[in-house]
Formats: C-alpha cells, sequence, structure tokens
C-alpha cells in the first residue's frame, strides 16, 4: 500500500482516531530504521501513513529521533505531504496553553544531528526560506478555526537541541529574538520535507509559556495534563485537513525543490549513493 499524506504525530499524539488500519509496515532505509513501524490505512478515503515520532510509548529523545529514516520512508511510502502536530512552549503572553500556533519560520538552536539526505559524494543546496508549505499550512489552520480552536497562523519557532528545557537566560534570550514558539523537533523534519520534495506543515499545540514566565518553570507533568485536554481537538484538525489537502493542486515550490538543487556532476556521483537516494533524487539523477 502507498499513502498520499504523512502524519506524523509527536508527544501526546501517539495513535490517529478515525485512521481505518490496512496494516503496519516495518520500513527499511539507507538511514537505518524509522522510530516505529508505518501504521498505514485511510481516513475519509485518503491513503494515509501514520508515524509516531517519539515511538509508542515515547522511547526516543529528540536528538536521537532518526529524522532521515523517518522522511525517507515517507517519501518510498508515496506521501506527498506531511501534517505534523508536536507539542510546544509559548514565547508570548498571547499564545495561551491549548492554543495552537503554525508557524511559518525556524531558527535551529540543535548541533547533534544529521539533518541532510546529500553528503558521500552528492552535493545539493535546496532554497529553504520559506520552510514551511504556505498552502498546506493555510488549509490545516482554516480547519483548526472551525474545529473551535485558538490559532495563531505564522510566526517563528525556534528548535533547540534538548532533552532539558531551556534556562531562564535562555528563554529571556530567545524572546528578544522575538520567536513565539520553542521546540525541540520540527526543524530537521522541515529541511528533509524539502529536500524529499514533501509539502510540510506544523500544527504546534502550545502546552506551556517555558521558564521566563511568571506561572513557573516548565514540567512535563503540566505538559501532557495540556495535551490530554488538546488531544481530541488536534486529532479532529487533522482528521478534517486530510481531504483538504489530499485534493488541492501541489503548486507550490516545494514539489520542486531539487529541480536545481543538485550540484555535483552526475557522473562523479557514486554509484551506491546513487541507488540509495534514487527515492529522492531519481527525477533528477540516472
Amino acid at each position: 500500500m502507498t499513502a498520499d499524506i504523512g502524519i506524523i504525530g509527536g508527544s501526546g499524539l501517539y495513535e490517529m482516531d478515525g485512521l481505518t488500519v490496512i496494516e503496519e509496515r516495518n520500513i527499511d532505509t539507507p538511514f537505518g530504521a524509522p522510530s516505529d513501524p508505518f501504521v498505514l490505512g485511510e481516513v475519509d478515503g485518503v491513503r494515509v501513513a501514520f508515524l509516531s515520532r517519539h515511538g509508542r510509548g515515547h522511547r526516543t529523545i529528540p536528538t536521537d529521533i532518526n529524522y532521515r529514516a523517518n522522511l525517507f520512508a515517507f517519501k518510498t511510502l508515496g506521501v506527498h505531504t506531511i501534517l505534523s502536530a508536536s507539542a510546544v512552549g509559548s514565547m508570548k503572553p498571547e499564545y495561551e496553553p491549548t492554543h495552537i500556533v503554525f508557524p511559518h519560520q525556524f531558527i535551529d538552536r540543535t548541533r547533534h544531528r544529521p539533518d541532510t539526505f546529500f553528503g558521500n559524494g552528492i552535493v545539493g543546496h535546496v532554497t529553504f526560506a520559506d520552510p514551511i508549505c504556505a498552502s498546506a499550512a493555510l488549509l490545516m489552520s482554516e480547519a483548526g478555526r472551525e474545529a473551535g480552536a485558538r490559532v495563531h497562523v505564522g510566526g517563528t519557532y525556534i528548535c533547540i537541541e534538548g532533552p532539558q528545557f531551556s534556562t531562564r537566560a535562555e528563554s529571556n534570550l530567545y524572546r528578544s529574538w522575538g520567536v513565539d514558539v520553542i521546540g525541540m523537533t520540527n526543524l530537521q523534519e522541515a529541511k528533509l520535507a524539502r529536500e524529499a520534495e514533501i509539502c510540510y506543515v506544523t500544527m504546534a499545540l502550545v502546552t506551556d509559556y517555558d521558564c521566563w514566565h511568571e506561572s513557573g518553570d516548565v514540567t512535563v507533568e503540566a505538559i501532557l495534563e495540556v495535551l490530554r485536554k488538546n488531544a481530541a481537538m488536534a486529532q479532529t484538525i487533522i482528521r478534517n485537513t486530510i481531504p483538504r489537502v489530499a485534493k488541492r493542486t501541489r503548486d507550490c515550490a516545494c514539489a520542486n525543490a531539487l529541480q536545481f538543487a543538485i550540484v555535483t556532476d552526475p557522473a562523479k556521483i557514486p554509484a551506491q549513493v546513487k541507488s540509495d537516494l534514487r527515492p529522492i533524487i531519481g527525477r533528477y539523477i540516472h
């Protein structure tokens, strides 16, 4: 079975309501094993592949998530759009816990993560000025408003290494940069999705105010409590977005991101690399 839409569930979203399951599949990739078996099925007639980002039971810290394997596997399944959900901290007073943010930009504060399919004899530089697929984000944010969520569209997600939360000094520094939300996972997904010519949008579920706020320090217990309250809303938004993004015309830049990005002479690319990356580069390198 192939799929059109990929769903990445983060903290508190380990399965997908409304998904008629057809099979679970382990997928091998040149980059190792993905976070979990993929759950393949249909939502309202649309073929969907669901992946638990941290693995069921939340077994993997953000640094150790095999982002390359996850995104490569989505590509081999035929996925053209990924809807991602993740827990974030708010860096602005008006973004309250249980609100949902659809950020359009990222700042990278990670240090230890592979975040490209290129290397080992092939060089590619994709345009990443606008890292979120605007058309998919618009449809998902509209579904959020219709479901009754308090939605904020746009803004910047700062991605930190973790797994520790920020120090108070860091939190206040990031606020001085004007960022909107803080998380630990979405940037690598967005980079790799762009290299794979997959549209990517993230639904950032606000769980806390980070430690800059007078409400106190961030705790896992408090985060999970907010996520439990918001889980049904998040699933409703995802389910209502799926048919909308499935039937849209993909006239965005995501669909052809690699067209002029690969700069290596094809004759110089190692044969094994060509073979391994065929699902990613096969349109352009033979």
